[in-house]
């Protein structure tokens, strides 16, 4: 099937504007499939970002109960491939163990995104199990950023951001549960929001009480396609542990406006750790157009024990990981994970955490307590806190300080490896509050800086409407006049 649209316009439009068109009748929710499916062939050999495409969901979007008369009116959306379930569809993590695992059921937040109109074409690309900072093992996959192939994409949403910025599709999921989402957005010139806990569900797999800091989101081009993945997507699903968030009005409407004139605290030397110099320019270059636009800004650091709350980050992903992996062994009858099959650090992160005790475990959790009762006074004087969304320059591909194919033997010097350079993104995890990388800056070397603002606890509305607000500053579109070096238009 030839397509629809020129390249250029493809990668003009975002997913709205393509939901629209179908609705008029100028295009068809397959037609925009098959384009997708000629994007991924004409970018993926050199960005490795999608792994699989499904060719009857091409073909026929209302497979698997995709609902063509929804918000997104089928346009095309790869899923990550870790995270909720896609019935009867490969989800293999990213590693060699788990090859061949299908998920007998849709998660509530597939069921979700089907009712929402968006079409699961495809799965895109992650580090095993979402752990690292890069999906970049030679057995399995190598993704690479689209803005200079020879930079790593950072991750988990590995896959996903370098699809996006690549002009494959205007949005595509991810997950997020220390900077997953807004990582890998800020160095691809996307706009990431990692929500507030108790907006996306993370049935049935997992709820608020037991997952802590994992949650569903996308990452996208406008910020009216990610105010309408939230409109639509959010809600909890039966059973769960707690109330969810609604929005007084959609979204989608509340964008529209500018937000009231906000508190901004702008900072980056948080605890031990301190942002690139060039970071900290760019930084203050945000900080001047928000000012222009009538916001209070002024240098301030949250009243936060960054290095407790850094401890318990890490005592989180270790205790919850090993217990994941343990039941995976036991559905396998496994006693230790096999060496031939799971990542190096993956190995010594599970046997860390197989024996955490519940001292250890209630220590953490006063830890994400006494943090968020901190975090929380801290908003009752600031509306936003703004820093670079990550510390330190997007490494070359290859350096393996920050994968789990390290050979480093302590798992502990590998964690802090990873805060040195992802040093903003976790509080917002820990915190359970709404976080988003949006394309503000540069780095040196041409790759995309993502600048990175939080807010209280359910103010996720808020965030898009400041989005918004920026977005329509710089002329209605983040990155006029910057493309990736890899990209649909050629």
């Amino acid at each position: 099937m030839s397509t629809v649209m020129s390249w250029e316009a493809w990668a003009s439009a975002d997913a709205v504007a393509l939901a629209a068109k179908v609705k008029s009748g100028e295009v068809t929710a397959a037609e925009l499939a098959h384009q997708a499916a000629d994007a991924v062939a004409r970018v993926n050999p050199a960005t490795g970002a999608v792994v699989e495409l499904f060719d009857d969901a091409i073909h026929a979007p209302a497979t698997d109960g995709t609902r063509l008369d929804g918000p997104f009116a089928g346009v095309p959306f790869l899923m990550k491939d870790l995270g909720p379930g896609v019935k009867g569809r490969l989800q293999e993590q990213g590693s060699k163990f788990l090859r061949g695992n299908r998920p007998a059921e849709d998660a509530f937040l597939t069921q979700q995104i089907r009712n929402a109109g968006l079409n699961i074409i495809g799965r895109s690309a992650t580090p095993e199990f979402g752990v690292c900072g890069s999906a970049e093992n030679p057995d399995i996959y190598v993704t690479r950023n689209p803005w200079n192939p020879e930079y790593t994409t950072f991750g988990s949403s590995a896959g996903a951001s370098a699809s996006v910025a690549a002009g494959v599709l205007p949005l595509a999921h991810a997950t997020d549960g220390g900077g997953s989402i807004r990582i890998p957005a800020g160095s691809h010139g996307l706009i990431g929001l990692k929500s507030s806990r108790g907006v996306f569900s993370i049935a049935p797999a997992l709820s608020d009480i037991s997952g802590y800091v994992s949650t569903q989101g996308c990452v996208s081009r406008s910020v009216r396609d990610s105010a309408l993945f939230v409109d639509s997507c959010r809600g909890g699903a039966p059973g769960e542990f707690m109330p969810y968030w609604q929005s007084a009005e959609p979204c989608s409407e509340l964008i529209k406006r500018d937000p009231p004139p906000l508190r901004i605290a702008i900072s980056h030397e948080w605890g031990d750790y301190r942002a690139d110099p060039h970071f900290v320019r760019e930084l203050e270059r945000a900080a001047g157009l928000l000012a222009e636009l009538g916001h209070q800004v002024e240098w301030q650091v949250p009243d936060i024990d960054f290095e407790a709350a850094f401890a318990a980050q890490t005592s989180c992903y270790i205790g919850n990981f090993a217990q994941f992996i343990a039941r995976l062994l036991e559905k396998k009858g496994l006693d230790a994970p096999p060496e031939d099959l799971v990542e190096p650090i993956n190995i010594k992160i599970w046997q860390k955490g197989i024996d955490m005790s519940y001292s250890e475990r209630w220590k953490m959790q006063d830890v994400f307590n006494t943090t968020a009762r901190r975090l929380g006074n801290f908003y009752q004087q600031w509306d936003i806190i703004l820093t670079p969304t990550f510390a330190k320059p997007t490494p070359l591909l290859g350096d393996k300080r920050y994968l789990t194919t390290s050979d480093n033997p302590d798992v502990l010097d590998w964690f802090y490896g990873l805060w040195d350079i992802f040093a903003y993104t976790p509080l917002a995890s820990v915190t359970g509050t709404p976080g988003i990388s949006l394309p503000l800056g540069h780095q040196q070397s041409g790759i995309p800086l993502g600048i990175h603002a939080q807010t209280r606890q359910g103010n996720d509305a808020q965030l898009l409407q400041l989005a918004a607000q920026l977005e329509r500053a710089l002329g209605g579109r983040f990155g006029i006049g910057h493309q990736p070096m890899v990209h649909v238009t050629g």
